[in-house]
C-alpha cells in the first residue's frame, strides 16, 4: 500500500508579492511533493483552513502520515512567551493554528510525523518549547546557518535515538537554510542531532513510533544526508499506521 502523506502548505494573505501578490494564495514548493512521490508515497497538499480543531480531525481521518514543511516567515515569539527581538515576518495564524492542532491530534492517534526546518520548530513550540529568534544575534559563536540547499556542514547524530537507528551513523553532512532554531526543548522531546556549534539539528518525541523533526531540508534528496533513507523510514511507518487504522 502506498501511504497517503498530508503535506502542510504555506499561506499568503496578500503581503508576499513573490507568492500570489495581493491575491490570497496557498502555495507549496514542489520539492516536498516530489520527495514523497519519489520515495513511494502519495502526497496530499493541506491548505490552511478555518476551524482548526474540526478541520484537523477530518484531515487526519484521510491520511497515513503528516509532513510539516518549512516556511519563509517564522513563528510569532508571543506564542512561546517572548517579545519579538529581531525583525522578521511571522507565519500567518491560519497556518500555525491548523498545524499545531494537526500535530497534537496526530500524536494522540500515533500517526507518524516528520517536521522539516520550520516544521520541526512548530513541533517544538506546539509542545511547549521555545526558539532562538535569531541564531546569529543570540549565539555569537554559531556558524553561518543560512547557506541554501546544498550540503553545508556536519552534524552529530545522538546514539540511541530513532534518528540514529534510521541513518545508521553518527556524523552527517547536511544543508542549512535557517536563521532560527530550537532553544528550550519541549517536554516529551529529546535532541537527536546537533551541529558542531551546539545548534540543535533534530528532535524527536519519546514514546512514539515516529514523531521526528530535522532542521535541515532532506526533501532536496541530497545523497550525502541519507534523505532518501529518512523518507523511506517515514513512509514505512505511515503505511503501517494506515494498515492498522480504520478510515
Amino acid at each position: 500500500m502506498r501511504p497517503i502523506i498530508g503535506i502542510t502548505s504555506d499561506y499568503n494573505d496578500g503581503d508576499r508579492p513573490e507568492f500570489g501578490g495581493k491575491i490570497p494564495t496557498c502555495f507549496l514548493r514542489d520539492r516536498y511533493v516530489h520527495a514523497i512521490e519519489a520515495t513511494g508515497g502519495i502526497p496530499m497538499i493541506l491548505p490552511p483552513l478555518a476551524s482548526p480543531s474540526n478541520s484537523a480531525r477530518s484531515i487526519l481521518e484521510r491520511i497515513d502520515g503528516l509532513l510539516l514543511t518549512g516556511s519563509g516567515p517564522d513563528i510569532d515569539p508571543e506564542i512561546y512567551g517572548e517579545f519579538r527581538r529581531f525583525p522578521f515576518k511571522t507565519v500567518h495564524p491560519k497556518r500555525f493554528l491548523l498545524e499545531r492542532e494537526l500535530v497534537r491530534q496526530a500524536k494522540k492517534k500515533g500517526m507518524p510525523i516528520l517536521g522539516i526546518c520550520g516544521g520541526m520548530q512548530l513541533m517544538n513550540v506546539a509542545a511547549g518549547g521555545s526558539l532562538y529568534q535569531d541564531i546569529k544575534g543570540q549565539i555569537p559563536k554559531a556558524m553561518q546557518h543560512q547557506r541554501g540547499g546544498k550540503p553545508a556542514h556536519l552534524i552529530e547524530v545522538k546514539q540511541g535515538t530513532l534518528l540514529s537507528k534510521i541513518l545508521k551513523g553518527d556524523r552527517l553532512r547536511v544543508n542549512s537554510a535557517h536563521h532560527q532554531g530550537v532553544k528550550q526543548v519541549a517536554p516529551g522531546y529529546v535532541v537527536n542531532a546537533e551541529a558542531d556549534d551546539g545548534v540543535i539539528e533534530g528532535i524527536e518525541a519519546v514514546g512514539y513510533p515516529f514523531v521526528l523533526g530535522v532542521q535541515w531540508h532532506p526533501e532536496f534528496l541530497n545523497p550525502d544526508d541519507q534523505s532518501t533513507t529518512l523518507f523511506k523510514a517515514f513512509l514505512k511507518m505511515a503505511a503501517r499506521h494506515g494498515k492498522n487504522s480504520i478510515r
